[in-house]
């Protein structure tokens, strides 16, 4: 199962893969004995999965999340396949133009289709998300493939996501970023991030009104448990091409408390370091979206009703409130954290709720934002509950049987109360086994449960929490035809309580009895080793850390405390006492016989370590070859992955905030375990006649935007159609281009990265390249006798496509079937009359 210590979290590691309820069945094909081949096909009442769970409806009635008469329009809803939906990318250069593509193309096509008979549904802006950003739409694989216009529309929606213009989302997963009320100069934590797309949407709220050079005060810090998924947020995220990002690697109720070293500080002040402006890493606002049962997605998962079980919720509980009160006790007084679940469960919802407020007293606020996104169709959390467990509801804690305290505790339910105090081990483990056997009903198997008669007869005193947990939302499917969502506010009052309840054994996990479950990164569903299963609402999972104990700590610190089975953590403990010095380690550490490295980052074994990039020779080499102005901070601003700077191949750029701590978990003992961070603004060009250049690096397509404003050599502007046959053919001699004057500049240059600027229509050859914010730029290499563009083939596609929009000639088709064609370059003069009307057409759409 990959290895101790490894996270299970590819198909390669589980035996079985995981089906799709929704994919039809295929016939069957047997041979005969004359040769020939009979094809019959299955019952048609067959599925894979059925989309009940006879355990799921009992649980849910009882629970009451809706009431009796709305029961069948619920179950029918939540058994029909999710609509898709899309966020635009606000920091994005063409955000406008892609909303106006929408509305002014995509809706009005669709809708004629739908008017002409056809089973197509329009697309619509979600109304309750600001600007128009959000769309939903209601296409099928079937419909996408069969319908010329729907086709095209789903080319345009793999296109654009690819790039980062938007954002493939669950239309619930984008709520929880609103309610955090996110500023430009906020610092943000997002616990459980991966796999990136609502810190993808934090990051948009960061860099709102952000000025063209400019990066804002603000930053993101995304965190994961999974190395692995970690990898998926870092590809999320690199789409936003963002400076002011740090992604780490912890578990999230462990996050590291990064504060100030005085040793350490000492040193540093003595040395070479600056004093850093921050002590002490603390945040604004805190996203909570913690792992769970995940029964919200079962119209994009619908594998899930085959494996519900109610120790789903149960198993998870205590992980939950761990990782809530170490998000709060990480967040500034007067700050706010949004705690949030894909699952329907008030176990993992409302007592996770009461059970914070009551630790932390009045010290956090559960608020009421039932004024805010008015149009988002929301109900109120509820106020009672109770708690299903082997095939008994208990309405309270005094009803829980001896053996079962280990695993239902106090918090579950709506008063908090305990009543008696249970010894951890007064349970009689024969009585338990025979219980387990008699009571199984509520599995995974989605059997009918075996019902406890007394249970049902007995008219039991409910509990009513006297919290305002009416002050809670819930999301349900049938409401506004979503999934399913839990979404809590707290802002912090003051510091938290100083009296700390010690960790007891009687909150850890248990150790389910099931068997590992199949499980794939592109779908919602993880496990842990113990088989407790735990689902997101975006397109990857949570993955549940091992035996995660119950550590009910305040304050800014939160004690780590390592249960019996975690042997990660207890492992990774004994390794961090050896190391002191990276260097010296990483000196004699080699992974085999004369392979890479073993990279060390602070006490961090197998990370690549971040270090500040300080070559002057190299920055000086740079700043002089493409004329950067002296006004764009370099200083301090600069890092690499690799330790050894003479042979750095990217240099990354990073905000002052990010800066900031950076300094600060150096100097605090490198506590962080950075996986990602920065802008890649600059790269070692490696080629052969790159060696021949002045500059061994050129600038990187993701930090273009950025140095734009301050570059004053190897810059051009090109006239619109020699840029529009840049970005066709890719290379062009510095004959070809039609505009010969620009072809003169551009042998000029020197050999080596160049920036090719669009030029506007009230700007001649002559001018100095002028930056604002809707000049658009890209890289390109000045060879001996040629132009190349440094940009990918979908970029170039995307930017001919969204010119032709503005100009009006339609989707770019023509440009792309011309570019397919055997046009050589040298024929490009030959063609430009056809094409000189189309230049002139763009230059009056860019003013």
């Amino acid at each position: 199962m990959g290895g101790r210590g490894r996270s299970r979290t590819q198909r390669k590691h589980f035996r079985h893969n995981r089906e799709n309820v929704w994919k039809r069945s295929k016939p069957d094909s047997t041979q005969q004995d004359d040769g020939t081949t009979t094809t019959t096909t299955r019952d048609p009442g067959w599925e894979p999965f059925a989309t009940q769970n006879p355990a799921f409806d009992d649980y849910y009635k009882e629970q009451g999340i809706v009431s009796a008469e709305e029961w069948d329009v619920f179950v029918e809803v939540i058994r029909k396949p999710l609509p898709a939906a899309f966020r635009i990318n606000s920091s994005s250069q063409f955000s406008c133009d892609i909303r106006s593509q929408l509305e002014n193309d995509f809706v009005k096509s669709l809708q004629a289709e739908a008017a002409d008979g056809s089973e197509v549904e329009g697309i619509r802006p979600l109304p309750w998300y600001p600007e128009n950003l959000a769309w939903q739409s209601n296409f099928s694989r079937m419909q996408l493939r069969k319908n010329q216009t729907l086709e095209r529309f789903h080319e345009f929606l793999k296109q654009e996501n690819e790039i980062g213009n938007i954002t493939r989302q669950e239309a619930v997963s984008m709520v929880p970023p609103l309610f955090l009320d996110v500023c430009p100069d906020h610092f943000v934590l997002d616990m459980c991030a991966a796999p990136g797309s609502k810190t993808f949407q934090l990051l948009e709220m960061i860099y709102q009104s952000t000025e063209p050079g400019s990066l804002p005060s603000g930053m993101v810090v995304a965190n994961d448990v999974d190395v692995q998924r970690c990898n998926l947020l870092i590809h999320q995220t690199k789409r936003m091409c963002t400076a002011n990002l740090l992604v780490t690697n912890h578990e999230a109720q462990h996050f590291p408390s990064c504060h100030l070293n005085k040793n350490c500080a000492n040193a540093f002040e003595n040395g070479v370091a600056m004093e850093p402006s921050v002590h002490q890493l603390l945040f604004d606002r805190v996203l909570c979206d913690v792992p769970c049962g995940g029964d919200g997605t079962l119209r994009k998962a619908p594998d899930i009703w085959r494996k519900w079980s109610v120790g789903m919720g149960n198993g998870l509980h205590g992980l939950q409130v761990q990782i809530a009160m170490r998000g709060l006790s990480l967040l500034k007084v007067g700050g706010r954290m949004v705690y949030s679940t894909c699952s329907m469960n008030p176990v993992e919802n409302e007592a996770v709720v009461a059970e914070i407020l009551r630790r932390c007293g009045g010290s956090v606020e559960l608020l009421d934002v039932s004024s805010e996104l008015p149009q988002l169709v929301r109900r109120p959390g509820l106020k009672k509950w109770k708690v299903r467990d082997k095939g008994s509801w208990l309405s309270s804690f005094k009803d829980v049987p001896k053996y079962r305290t280990a695993g239902i505790t106090p918090s579950m339910f709506p008063s908090g109360k305990s009543y008696v105090d249970t010894p951890n081990n007064d349970h009689d483990p024969v009585l338990e086994e025979r219980h387990d056997n008699d009571c199984d009903g509520d599995s995974a198997n989605g059997s009918e449960p075996k019902k406890d008669p007394e249970s049902l007869t007995d008219v039991l005193d409910e509990e009513l929490s006297t919290l305002p947990l009416e002050r809670c939302m819930r999301i349900v499917p049938h409401d506004q035809n979503t999934g399913a969502f839990f979404i809590a506010v707290f802002q912090k009052l003051s510091p938290l309580p100083a009296i700390q309840k010690k960790p007891s054994s009687l909150h850890r996990q248990l150790k389910s009895n099931t068997n590992s479950h199949p499980d794939e990164v592109a779908n919602v569903e993880n496990q842990d080793t113990n088989g407790v299963e735990i689902h997101s609402e975006d397109v990857t999972d949570k993955k549940l850390p091992d035996a995660a104990p119950e550590a009910a700590l305040l304050g800014n610190e939160l004690e780590e405390v390592a249960s019996d089975t975690d042997t990660d953590k207890m492992s990774e403990e004994n390794e961090l006492e050896d190391i002191q010095d990276p260097v010296d380690k990483e000196a004699c550490s080699k992974v085999g016989g004369g392979k890479r490295k073993l990279q060390i980052q602070g006490k961090w074994r197998g990370v690549d370590p971040v270090v500040f990039f300080t070559n002057d020779a190299i920055v000086g080499s740079i700043k002089t070859f493409y004329g950067i102005d002296e006004s764009f901070p370099f200083t301090g601003h600069l890092v690499t992955r690799n330790s050894d700077t003479n042979h750095v191949k990217r240099i990354y750029y990073v905000s002052k905030s990010v800066k900031d701590i950076l300094e600060l978990n150096f100097k605090g003992g490198q506590q962080l375990k950075i996986t990602s961070i920065g802008l890649k603004m600059f790269e070692r060009q490696s080629s052969k006649e790159g060696s021949l250049t002045q500059c061994a690096f050129r600038i990187s397509s993701e930090g273009l935007p950025l140095l734009l404003p301050f570059i004053t050599k190897q810059i051009i502007e090109a006239s619109p159609i020699d840029f529009k046959h840049l970005l066709q053919y890719k290379t062009i001699k510095f004959a070809d281009f039609v505009d010969a004057e620009f072809g003169e500049k551009a042998s000029q240059l020197m050999l080596g990265c160049c920036v090719v600027v669009l030029r506007k229509v009230d700007r001649s050859l002559s001018d100095p390249p002028h930056v604002d914010g809707s000049t658009i730029a890209i890289g390109c290499w000045r060879g001996r006798t040629n132009i190349s563009v440094m940009v990918t083939a979908i970029e170039c596609q995307e930017m001919l496509e969204r010119l032709s929009v503005r100009d009006g000639t339609g989707n770019g088709s023509k440009l792309l079937e011309t570019e397919q064609s055997s046009v050589e370059p040298g024929e490009l003069k030959a063609n430009v009359a056809e094409t000189i009307e189309d230049a002139e057409i763009i230059e009056v759409a860019t003013v």
